[in-house]
């Protein structure tokens, strides 16, 4: 995880200057999003590291402030030519909606009630529409790319997307651009290949993912 987090680093750092890695990884640490132990991801797989976002998203000002954070992180002919913003319950729910005022821009989300994306409540996308997607975590991307197919079912074009975290260490394959907000390589492993002291470890299962 790096060294030792020193606050004073981060006091008074001006309004306009992005985020640095350490400034994202010391709001999850002081939400207690940071968890370590055994966990199944989303994606399937296993890590000894879980970042729990919605800890860290909790606080509306402190969600406010990462959502702003991403937002610089798009460049501005991209941020200009969105028209909505969209993203996948459970997880990206919270700070999509933070997008979604950041950007000044409508924001809606998808389910998988049956296991695939779709949308429902009333939210429908127009023909063309160009679309941010927002995660709260991306691993491997599967759940990103199946978002954006469920986008593009629905008529939408889905020009870009941002996380809060891309743990993929910046390997996972969208198809889009990606602007994450902290990049990070927490190893992850198949159930074939756990290390003896993980497996050893009760698993826990935090995701939303079925």
């Amino acid at each position: 995880m790096g060294g030792a987090f020193h606050p004073r680093q981060h006091q008074e750092k001006p309004e306009n200057q992005p985020m640095n890695d350490e400034d994202v990884l010391a709001k999850f640490r002081a939400s207690g999003a940071l968890l370590e132990g055994h966990f199944k991801l989303s994606s399937g797989r296993h890590s000894a590291y879980y970042l729990q976002s919605a800890r860290v998203l909790m606080n509306a000002e402190r969600a406010g402030e990462l959502a702003l954070a991403l937002r610089r992180k798009i460049p501005r002919e991209i941020r200009d030519a969105i028209d909505v913003v969209v993203s996948p319950a459970m997880g990206g729910l919270i700070i999509g909606h933070e997008m979604g005022r950041a950007l000044g821009k409508d924001a809606i989300f998808l389910e998988r009630p049956d296991g695939v994306f779709h949308l429902r409540r009333g939210f429908t996308l127009e023909k063309g529409a160009k679309v941010l997607m927002v995660e709260d975590v991306v691993t491997t991307g599967l759940s990103s790319r199946e978002a954006i197919e469920a986008v593009e079912r629905e008529g939408g074009e889905v020009i870009a997307e941002v996380a809060l975290v891309d743990r993929s260490n910046g390997t996972a394959d969208l198809g889009v651009a990606f602007f994450p907000l902290l990049t990070m390589n927490f190893p992850s492993y198949d159930e074939s290949e756990l290390p003896g002291e993980l497996a050893a470890i009760p698993v826990t299962k935090p995701g939303s993912r079925k």
